[in-house]
């Protein structure tokens, strides 16, 4: 599985223990084969609908894990839908927010002219904003990895209608050119018994 391979090196890069945790019984399974036990399982999310409460499940998970300082950093890896129906494994730095993030955000050219205004504490606002963008984040992780998926599957039955379609042909192409046969072999037949009884009467 590329992800898995991907996953693996980049997690062996970083300095520290490890802890994962898997969307999907597969993954789950093949991370624990490569040494990497996930501390955690959440499921396959099957429609859009359910990617907002998978969503809130991981970020109940990670900030309860954060706030006691059991995480120092957060990464995120998955999917990426690509040109076609090809995907390729990409990885996202979560947290902490670095300065360079921050020096990226604040170059970003705001899209009006009314610019926004603080009301209550910078904190508490900050930490909503915070809270926003990992759920965006995530959210934008879980609806490409679905549609990697089913872009996958698509092409994977496209590859198959295409190899029905060409089974058929070929079996239409031998079923006519069999019937050809038969009806040339009882055309043979009937021009040699009409031969022969040509003979037989001028005898």
């Amino acid at each position: 599985m590329e992800l898995l391979d991907f996953v693996v090196t980049a997690l062996n890069a970083l300095p520290g223990e490890k802890k994962v945790w898997a969307v999907g019984e597969r993954i789950h399974a093949r991370l624990a084969d490569a040494g990497l036990e996930p501390v955690g399982l959440f499921p396959v999310p099957t429609s859009v609908n359910a990617i907002t409460p998978l969503v809130g499940q991981i970020l109940v998970e990670s900030e309860a894990h954060h706030g006691t300082g059991q995480i120092g950093q957060l990464y995120l890896f998955h999917n990426g839908p690509r040109s076609g129906a090809t995907y390729e494994s990409v990885s996202q730095h979560l947290l902490p927010l670095d300065a360079q993030w921050g020096l990226r955000l604040a170059h970003l050219p705001w899209p009006t002219k009314s610019l926004p205004e603080v009301i209550g504490g910078q904190e508490q606002t900050l930490s909503a904003l915070v809270r926003e963008y990992l759920f965006v984040s995530l959210f934008k992780a879980c609806a490409e990895s679905l549609a990697s998926e089913n872009a996958s599957r698509l092409a994977a039955m496209q590859r198959a209608e295409k190899n029905i379609d060409e089974l058929l042909e070929t079996l239409n192409q031998t079923f006519r050119r069999l019937r050809q046969t038969s009806i040339d072999e009882e055309l043979f037949e009937v021009l040699a018994g009409y031969e022969s009884l040509s003979r037989g009467t001028t005898r």
